[in-house]
């Protein structure tokens, strides 16, 4: 490990924004946050929203700057990367940033039952090909998951430069008739008037530089209505 990286690892270990537990303890265990993120975490009411996949943590960063009456959790497994962002928001001194270091496949352990409000998925790994589609961050898997403590018609946004992952999230939304709010192949020839989705990450003005487009959908996830895999039912029948 360099020395650069090094010295992120211990500072990181240093910040009161930033929960990193180790894997053995939650593969079985709730943490005690659990329940606890407004309360312990962030001192107030307000709604919580999660980045999943979160890398530096431009987003998490750029919407809690943007909308402080809101509570913004960035969640990602890879610490050197998150460090950037938690530092930054501790040198803004924003009071309403978190960042949890942990694998997606353990998120229940962490948050309780309508204790999130929204959730962002940005620029996630498209884990190409039909095989890998169980692994994907918007897969009926991962929804049926979230909707453990999503409130109920809570939103979930998708930002990607992949359009097989934009296609397969919009059959998934789509074919367990969920309500879409926007969905667009090329987000920046829209003219939406949203601030929120202006915000890029370092790896989206890598894309938009290469030419690509940028694909984003968001939806309601209702919290009563088991998320199928369309893809396997059309193979059943």
């Amino acid at each position: 490990m360099g020395k650069n990286k090094l010295a992120r690892w211990t500072e990181l270990g240093s910040f009161d924004n930033v929960i990193q537990p180790l894997i053995g303890d939650v593969v079985s265990n709730d943490h005690p946050i659990k329940g606890r993120w407004n309360r312990e975490i962030f001192k107030n009411e307000n709604p919580v929203v999660l980045e999943l996949g979160c890398g530096k943590g431009e987003y998490t960063v750029g919407l809690a700057t943007r909308f402080p009456g809101k509570n913004y959790i960035g969640i990602d497994i890879k610490g050197a990367r998150m460090w950037r962002g938690a530092k930054t928001s501790n040198e803004y001194k924003l009071s309403n940033v978190a960042f949890l270091r942990t694998r997606i496949e353990f998120i229940n352990r962490f948050f309780s039952s309508d204790e999130v409000d929204e959730i962002w998925v940005t620029f996630p790994d498209p884990h190409p090909g039909g095989r890998n589609a169980n692994k994907r961050l918007t897969s009926p898997r991962f929804l049926n998951s979230y909707r453990l403590f999503l409130k109920d018609k809570g939103l979930v946004h998708l930002k990607t430069d992949n359009s097989e992952l934009f296609k397969y999230t919009q059959k998934v939304v789509n074919n367990n008739q969920l309500e879409t709010v926007i969905a667009t192949s090329d987000l920046y020839s829209e003219d939406l008037s949203d601030d929120i989705l202006s915000i890029r990450t370092h790896y989206e003005n890598i894309f938009l530089d290469e030419g690509l487009k940028i694909n984003y959908i968001s939806f309601r996830l209702e919290k009563e209505k088991i998320i199928e895999d369309a893809f396997l039912k059309a193979k059943r029948e």
